[in-house]
């Protein structure tokens, strides 16, 4: 199981390498965005979940992530610490990685749906669409409890059926 740790303000990337070298397991999940500057586009690359990186270690050694820079505190859920399953660290990097998704229209999709993932790394994943761009839809994942962005690639079908 791993714990989810919450951090400073664009702190994650330091956290985590910082973890690594006092031996904690560290996993901060990252993707690759364009950003534009007036005179230049960047490719940069920026923590999938801001301000939160997951760490997997005894209960007892708990404390020991307290001793490095920008680690306010773990998130709890009803009063425990949150702990993230192996299982869904793995979709998470299935879906980082995958590339075996197909090519599928989403116009008919709006924000408010309630949609079931068919296939990929999500598969029978449910989300509800909180924006339906011209490449790119942004879902709330119910299990995770978390927002995230995704080519329209997904394929995706109303959770009714």
């Amino acid at each position: 199981m791993w714990y989810v740790l919450y951090t400073k303000p664009k702190a994650e990337l330091k956290v985590a390498e910082t973890l690594k070298q006092i031996q904690v397991e560290v996993y901060c999940p990252t993707i690759t965005e364009v950003r534009q500057w007036t005179d230049r586009k960047k490719k940069v690359t920026v923590p999938l979940f801001r301000s939160y990186v997951f760490v997997r270690l005894r209960e007892m050694d708990r404390h020991k992530v307290f001793e490095v820079p920008g680690v306010i505190k773990y998130l709890y859920w009803l009063g425990r610490p949150a702990l993230v399953k192996d299982a869904e660290i793995e979709v998470i990097e299935k879906w980082l990685n995958g590339d075996e998704l197909e090519e599928v229209s989403v116009s008919h999709l709006s924000p408010g749906d309630k949609v079931t993932f068919s296939s990929g790394a999500f598969k029978n994943q449910e989300a509800i669409i909180q924006e339906v761009g011209t490449k790119r839809i942004k879902l709330i994942l119910l299990s995770l409890g978390c927002t995230v962005t995704a080519k329209t690639r997904e394929v995706l079908q109303p959770a009714n059926q």
